[in-house]
């Protein structure tokens, strides 16, 4: 199956009002290192927070002009859900979504508050999309895939027309992808207008399957989904998206968790964008050196900022871990007054920022007189770092990192 000029070109006439046509930023942060010129397509501020309602809106959009207004179902980790909510709110049809019980809770009351009725079922988007299947089977409703559908697909493709219009001279695009409509869209529409260009697309190394579907040039289907970005999450994508992809695409890559989590963290400290694991892909992959960028104009897409308020201290955590910002370790003292003073002096004279301290008198092979204390330390980068622990074991102290 293929998607298109002119369906995606449709597409775009039909969503004319009702998206925002997000703003490319060039970031001369991210271009100094890497040697491109990076540009962010900022899907995040798109209304819903992310690119979904792109494909959600076509579909319905293209429903409701062929007269069907009955009610629809959808599965979701959050983000389609969302489209499917404004979208089918917009259009005045009933819709009902089943997400995973795991998905963040600010993506869940998103989608009740744009009017649609939720339902919560397993832990991941395949046990959400089984049940919605029954919901639709039990209730004789329309169900809208949110990647594996032409029209879902060529809505999400108008990303792509956007770029070439705001960029012509763009050289390489790079958008996540979970189920693959994005970046199957994405790949469709820019091949067919400039083929000179590369597209590119980025998963989560803990649940890769369009990474080893494009190596190996048939539809492979993930065991199991272990991974921050749970907007990309996906272990079974579609058989439409994958061979769209394996034709159009000029490589999928994957990412770590601390890439993704650094990632995350720059763009909130350097662009202050604040953008979901899974939107933040895109840059992880091209700040890691996964995609050469090198002299070229590169859009990374930011496809979504719907992130949990509560998760952000955990990934910030995680950022500042991976970019050896933050330190873990433990130092034995003799168990006296002013030990403690002493130790924690030593640190603040070496220029590191005390978070935490933990006494435990009960670890094994303490001698009567010793504690163990457990420290969390902010520092300048690894080589401040290093020092400090260097200036810990020069002043006598016996020191473990964690």
């Amino acid at each position: 199956m293929d998607i298109s000029l002119q369906e995606l070109e449709k597409a775009s006439e039909r969503l004319k009002p009702i998206l925002h046509h997000t703003e490319l930023d060039l970031s001369s942060t991210f271009s100094a290192m890497t040697g491109g010129k990076v540009y962010l397509k900022c899907e995040n501020r798109q209304k819903t927070g992310s690119f979904k309602i792109r494909g959600a809106s076509n579909k319905i959009a293209s429903l409701v002009e062929q007269g069907h207004t009955g009610p629809v179902v959808a599965a979701s980790a959050g983000n389609h859900a969302q489209g499917v909510a404004y979208a089918a709110a917009r259009l005045g049809v009933p819709a009902t979504i089943v997400m995973p019980k795991t998905a963040p809770i600010a993506k869940l009351q998103a989608t009740a508050g744009y009017g649609a009725k939720v339902v919560t079922a397993g832990d991941c988007f395949d046990d959400a999309y089984a049940e919605a299947c029954r919901i639709c089977e039990e209730e004789g409703a329309t169900f809208l895939h949110p990647y594996n559908d032409p029209e879902v697909i060529a809505g999400q493709g108008t990303l792509g027309l956007e770029i070439l219009s705001d960029l012509p001279y763009v050289d390489v695009i790079v958008a996540p992808a979970g189920g693959g409509g994005l970046l199957a869209g994405i790949a469709a529409a820019v091949k067919q207008i400039n083929p000179r260009v590369q597209v590119y697309g980025v998963q989560a190394a803990g649940c890769d399957p369009i990474a080893r579907s494009f190596r190996e040039k048939k539809l492979v289907i993930a065991d199991s989904a272990s991974t921050i970005a749970d907007g990309i999450a996906v272990k079974a994508p579609g058989d439409i998206t994958v061979d769209i992809i394996n034709r159009y695409a000029d490589g999928v890559v994957t990412v770590s968790e601390s890439e993704i989590a650094n990632a995350i963290l720059l763009l909130i400290e350097r662009c202050k964008q604040v953008v979901e694991p899974s939107g933040a892909t895109s840059l992880a992959a091209v700040l890691s050196g996964k995609i050469d960028v090198k002299g070229k104009r590169v859009v990374c897409v930011l496809s979504g900022g719907n992130i949990d308020v509560s998760f952000i201290q955990s990934i910030i955590e995680r950022g500042l871990v991976a970019r050896h910002r933050r330190i873990k370790f433990t130092a034995i003292i003799v168990d006296r007054p002013g030990s403690l003073v002493q130790l924690l002096q030593v640190i603040a004279d070496a220029g590191g920022n005390i978070l935490a301290v933990e006494h435990d008198k009960l670890r094994e092979n303490l001698n009567p007189n010793e504690t163990s204390v457990h420290i969390s330390c902010e520092v300048g980068g690894e080589e401040h770092g290093r020092a400090l622990i260097e200036k810990l074991v020069e002043k006598g102290y016996a020191v473990e990192l964690e």
